[in-house]
């Protein structure tokens, strides 16, 4: 399938290829797929090594001599000299600390090593890094589930991408039926989420929400888990973890938003629990939304660390986890979760192209979902699941600050108005720095 990520790496490859590229991803967005499709097609001889499944390379590098040596025991470990034109792929690298590290050697050294490197809880790995980790000396890349405009070409529907995004430049109406069919297609991928297995399974159903297979996204689930296991620091952590993981989607559905430790058991602090939020961020796993107490450039500088939203990394495994009937989502029908789940993709959607989440709120006055920074300026974002035009958080902020735009997605069409721009729900990955 085809990923916008692509040209990430044509861009390294152009610009960077005797940098070491480090990809950085939740586990299952299709890492592997991509990378290993890229170097097949880009380069004459490639060496793909997961670390998974090859302790021995893992070994040579836990060895004490220099790295020079260790290159060399790994061309004698895997039989084939690396040559100029190679082009070397390390999976999970997350299991060699000492290889990591070694990325500096693949830097600095005269010989044009081409090194990309990838792991499902590579980020994890960094934030708790205990040798030496090759600052400068490795170009970081971040990765994330498929997008809605990746669906769409996934799907075959291309074509149609040009004329959202003319609509969305020029505030102009999509074409009634496109407009509905688009929308028909949103709810399908919010169903589904954007994990690449998930897609290819509706893809092969031929977009039968009701052949979907929905044990594609429980064994996700159930690797998440896993991991949780496997990378934590002790058996309470990984408890711990799997807690804050599990109650994120029944605290959506609060009408503060606010993650509220209290809310997992009875009298839990933050404190309780710092590690075990920190460790689903830097997994990708869970996208953190900051509460910011002034309208100001730049957002990050007024956060208040201790008030924040969670959502997680994809939509399908929220409507997994909260055991919602697909069917339900796809005939557009009322239920509780309904605005959540909405809120969540947009969350992906403006993750994915770049944006740090940021949120405002007053009381029980109003509430502002997104503020996002542009070039345009900030500019404050009101999510609808439906066809509503009525902005009453957005109204009074506006009226409050000074604001030139304000963005409300829902399902209207495409427009302007009161300095409102109007973007249908399929229409979010037009939303770019």
């Amino acid at each position: 399938m085809q990923r916008r990520f692509w040209k990430e790496l044509e861009e390294w490859k152009k610009q960077n290829e005797n940098t070491p590229l480090m990809v950085v991803g939740a586990r299952q967005i299709g890492k592997t797929y991509i990378i290993d499709k890229f170097c097949k097609e880009n380069y004459k001889d490639y060496i793909y090594i997961n670390l998974m499944d090859n302790e021995g390379i893992v070994e040579i590098f836990n060895e004490q001599i220099n790295t020079e040596e260790k290159v060399k025991k790994m061309e004698l470990y895997l039989g084939r000299l690396i040559q100029e034109d190679t082009v070397i792929f390390f999976d999970e690298i997350q299991e060699s600390e000492k290889l990591i590290s070694a990325l500096k050697y693949f830097c600095e050294t005269e010989f044009p090593y081409k090194i990309i490197c990838a792991g499902s809880l590579l980020g994890v790995k960094l934030k708790r890094f205990q040798s030496s980790f090759p600052v400068g000396k490795v170009i970081i890349k971040y990765m994330y589930p498929m997008t809605f405009e990746e669906f769409l070409i996934a799907i075959g529907y291309e074509q149609v991408i040009e004329e959202i995004k003319k609509c969305f430049n020029e505030n102009k109406k999509m074409s009634n039926p496109i407009h509905e069919k688009l929308l028909n297609y949103y709810r399908l991928f919010i169903s589904t989420g954007g994990m690449p297995m998930a897609i290819n399974d509706i893809i092969k159903n031929k977009l039968e929400i009701l052949k979907f297979d929905n044990n594609i996204l429980k064994s996700i689930i159930d690797a998440y888990l896993a991991d949780m296991k496997k990378y934590t620091l002790n058996y309470y952590e990984t408890i711990k973890i799997e807690k804050v993981y599990k109650n994120i989607p029944s605290q959506l559905a609060k009408e503060n938003k606010k993650f509220q430790f209290a809310k997992i058991e009875p009298y839990a602090r933050r404190r309780d629990y710092e590690t075990s939020l920190d460790w689903l961020i830097s997994s990708q796993l869970v996208i953190p939304c900051y509460f910011v107490n002034k309208f100001e450039t730049p957002l990050k500088g007024f956060i208040e660390e201790d008030k924040f939203k969670l959502y997680l990394s994809d939509t399908g495994i929220l409507t997994e986890l909260l055991e919602i009937p697909r069917n339900k989502i796809l005939l557009n029908e009322n239920f509780q979760y309904k605005g959540v789940i909405t809120e969540n993709y947009v969350a992906n959607e403006l993750h994915a192209n770049g944006y740090s989440l940021y949120y405002w709120a007053k009381n029980q006055v109003a509430e502002i979902d997104f503020l996002i920074d542009t070039a345009q300026g900030i500019i404050p974002v009101e999510v609808k699941a439906n066809e509503n035009k009525k902005s009453k958080s957005l109204n009074y902020f506006m009226k409050n600050n000074k604001i030139d735009l304000a963005i409300r997605i829902s399902a209207n069409n495409f427009g302007l108005a009161n300095n409102i721009k109007s973007v249908p729900l399929y229409a979010v990955f037009c939303i770019t720095k």
